[in-house]
């Protein structure tokens, strides 16, 4: 069969259009020197047609995945992107709003006749005024005044990051590279000089291993902390499966571990694990009663000891302020560093003063106070993890 009649049988209710936009864009891509076959453009079609076509952040990475085959050609990729779909009269970005304007139609005419659309049917329409020149926006957007589809290309981008606690030393020793400040590795010298019968070994040294601590995550899945927790809840995620040893709780009027519920591989399905685990999902708030269980639970047994433990609050609890008082101080003497997210920090946090009674009892054991209302935020939390000391 024809590539063209491939093409044009993936069309479907006046989708031809759109496929010639995205066969276009094809073009473009070799003109501009990437490699791309007539099997590629074929598969961004069909990758195009399961997604939203009018949403420009979905067709971005459905060509990403399908037309990109070296990572040196990204730049190449994203200008030919821009130029293609948001230059100055562009034909493909009209082409774009006629298709979202035709769906949504189509969408509306389902409602029943003499009944206005509700508003799932108009927040279906998906704005086109951001695109990846815009990344760096959206990630400088607070997690409440992110749209739902903003919401997913946030969590699309969450899936790439990778968080890297800090290392400790072991009391374990391997071999040394280098000689200086090391110990010398006498019974392995002893074994080489009796390989070579007596002769003196040239001197080797050993050195203690390096091993990354351990990192928790406490996240507030309370009412006041709605906006945000189900951000957090896909950070803490991918910071599962970025390696090493992570455990994530989640508490509201009481705390619950989900370490087990979200190492699936499937984050739609880890994430509903974990929902189905949490029986008090955006109600009450109490701190101090979650984190005294937690050390009394789990700290007390070994799970803190020399962990960077990362709570993710707005501070808001309804319990006694010397529960907590009391918990944050064991909870200090356990670990290695706490590190205290708080979405109503803002950008600037030397000028942060706390306002809620459980952010000023909490504030004195807190060896690092940042932001956790967007995803820069979240990326400065992972570049500031292993420089902790």
């Amino acid at each position: 069969m024809a590539a063209s009649s491939v093409l044009a049988d993936t069309a479907d209710d006046g989708a031809g259009e759109m496929t010639g936009v995205l066969a276009g864009f094809g073009r473009e891509l070799r003109g501009a020197g990437l490699v791309v076959g007539t099997g590629d453009v074929l598969a961004y079609v069909s990758a195009a047609a399961e997604l939203n076509p009018a949403d420009l952040l979905d067709l971005y990475w459905a060509g990403r995945a399908t037309l990109v085959s070296r990572r040196d050609d990204i730049p190449v990729y994203d200008r030919v992107f821009r130029a293609y779909f948001l230059g100055e009269d562009s034909a493909a970005a009209a082409a774009l709003k006629v298709t979202a304007t035709a769906r949504l139609e189509a969408e509306t005419a389902l409602v029943m006749p003499g009944s206005e659309p509700g508003p799932s049917q108009e927040s279906r329409e998906q704005p086109l005024g951001w695109m990846a020149a815009d990344v760096a926006a959206l990630k400088r957007r607070s997690f409440a005044a992110c749209t739902p589809a903003e919401l997913a290309a946030l969590r699309r981008i969450m899936k790439t990051m990778r968080l890297t606690p800090p290392r400790r030393r072991t009391r374990r020793l391997r071999p040394a590279r280098h000689p200086s400040g090391r110990v010398p590795d006498l019974r392995r010298m002893m074994r080489t000089e009796m390989r070579r019968l007596g002769e003196p070994p040239p001197l080797v040294y050993r050195e203690r291993k390096m091993r990354v601590r351990p990192l928790v995550l406490i996240l507030d899945v309370s009412g006041s902390m709605t906006d945000y927790s189900r951000a957090l809840l896909q950070f803490a995620y991918a910071a599962g499966r970025s390696g090493g040893r992570v455990e994530v709780f989640v508490f509201g009027t009481r705390l619950a571990r989900i370490t087990r519920q979200l190492r699936h591989r499937r984050p739609d399905v880890a994430l509903e694990q974990a929902a189905k685990t949490v029986t008090d999902w955006d109600g009450g708030t109490r701190i101090g009663a979650s984190l005294d269980f937690f050390v009394r639970r789990w700290g007390r047994a070994g799970m803190c000891r020399g962990a960077v433990v990362v709570i993710c609050s707005d501070g808001l609890d309804r319990g006694a302020p010397e529960l907590l008082s009391s918990a944050m101080s064991r909870l200090e003497r356990l670990c290695y560093r706490i590190v205290w997210l708080n979405p109503h920090v803002g950008p600037d946090v030397l000028s942060f003063r706390p306002s809620t009674v459980g952010m000023m009892v909490a504030a004195p054991y807190v060896d690092r106070l940042l932001s956790g209302h967007d995803l820069a935020s979240l990326e400065e939390l992972a570049a500031t993890l292993p420089s902790l000391k």
